[in-house]
């Protein structure tokens, strides 16, 4: 009886992403990835390029391995319809459909958005935040300050006085940014 021995070598194809060359080495019978990624870096430096020398600032990139492309946007001045327009056609442009398939999401965040960055901190001070600290307990107040270490807001009190229920503004607190889980801006009425 003869064993039959079959060997399998490592084969190299070569596929065009984007506007280069790579190349993916394909063992044995598995099948290459041959889709064309878009990098999350290729793309934040896009949205930096188009948002440069505005106000507003990119907060969150997420590419999906299926170039599902997400971008949220901010500003210190607000975000509208326009600007993430802009954005997405920037990038739009930037791309050729005919060697890329993607889609593409540009939106703002919006005050059901958590917090992410000190910018946004910063832009929202003085305004109503509910803090969602990593312990589970929440805060609720006025945004005062935010810096790299830490955010103090003036929390809310109930107070309880003889039929109702009252809220008042508490002496400020100081919460480290390592405490916190989540920030989100609240709507006051």
């Amino acid at each position: 009886m003869v064993a039959l021995q079959i060997l399998v070598l490592p084969v190299k194809v070569r596929t065009l992403v984007g506007q280069r060359c790579k190349e993916i080495v394909v063992r044995g019978h598995e099948s290459p990835l041959l889709m064309n990624m878009i990098g999350e870096h290729e793309i934040k430096k896009l949205s930096n390029e188009c948002l440069q020398g505005t106000d507003r600032f990119v907060v969150f990139i997420k590419v999906s391995p299926t170039n599902q492309i997400n971008i949220v946007i901010d500003g210190d001045s607000g975000v509208t319809i326009d600007h993430c327009v802009a954005v997405s056609r920037y990038i739009e442009n930037s791309f050729d459909r005919e060697v890329e398939d993607f889609e593409l999401k540009v939106s703002t965040a919006g005050i059901d958005y958590p917090y992410i960055n000190l910018r946004q901190y910063k832009k929202n001070i003085g305004q109503a935040v509910e803090v969602l600290l990593k312990n589970g307990s929440v805060k609720r107040g006025k945004l005062s300050a935010a810096d790299e270490t830490a955010i103090e807001i003036e929390e809310e009190i109930i107070r309880k006085h003889t039929k109702s229920k009252k809220m008042e503004t508490g002496l400020p607190i100081r919460i480290s940014m390592e405490e916190i889980n989540q920030t989100k801006g609240l709507v006051v009425f």
